[in-house]
């Protein structure tokens, strides 16, 4: 079986999340899509995830805490943002071939690749595919530095993104055309509303 995404666990109060549109169930966790978002632990920003068909024994994966899971798929909710899945996961990593032998090691494949510029200086972005979700790896292409990967942002769908935006009024940027062809995003100002994880909605595929 393909390894997916059971849970994503996020040091932010459940209250930040459902003032950005997202409903919050009684026990604190957000089902979005197929993946549970644990919200209230300790730490800033994505602390760790836990996947299914994970190889055994695996607790890290080039640095982000990770643990197995047995769980079903969640049963998706209905956010009043109009959010239907988790579109992509972004990862950061100092030591890019390391990040992506990392993943390779647990039987995720390189969908593919994309070249190009972060300030002037060259940024490789590789795709992976893990269920419904795009796991996004990015990273210079020569760096070869020593510290952790990290999951630096997530970016779900959204059924209309007008509406969303509308919805979340000053607390998004002017959406605008995504670098996905045929998509338009939008980004949540985070900060504002005491999310710690960058989070960004983008329309259907």
């Amino acid at each position: 079986m393909p390894v997916t995404i059971a849970e994503i666990l996020v040091a932010d109060p459940p209250e930040a999340w459902r003032a950005a549109g997202f409903a919050v169930d009684d026990d604190g966790g957000c089902r979005i899509g197929t993946v549970r978002i644990g919200l209230g632990v300790e730490g800033r920003g994505v602390v760790g995830w836990s996947l299914r068909d994970l190889p055994a024994g695996t607790t890290d994966l080039d640095g982000v805490p990770t643990t197995g899971s047995a769980d079903q798929p969640a049963e998706p909710a209905r956010h009043p943002n109009g959010t239907t899945h988790v579109d992509h996961v972004v990862l950061l990593t100092p030591h890019l071939a390391r990040t992506v032998a990392a993943l390779e090691s647990i039987g995720l494949d390189v969908r593919r690749e994309r070249d190009g510029a972060l300030g002037g200086a060259p940024m490789r972005q590789v795709f992976f595919r893990l269920g419904e979700v795009v796991l996004e790896v990015v990273g210079s292409p020569d760096a070869t530095g020593e510290g952790p990967a990290s999951i630096w942002g997530l970016t779900h769908a959204v059924a209309d993104i007008d509406a969303a935006a509308a919805l979340l009024g000053e607390h998004t940027t002017p959406v605008k055309d995504a670098v996905q062809p045929g998509r338009r995003i939008t980004t949540v100002r985070t900060r504002e509303l005491g999310i710690s994880v960058r989070t960004a909605l983008i329309s259907q595929r």
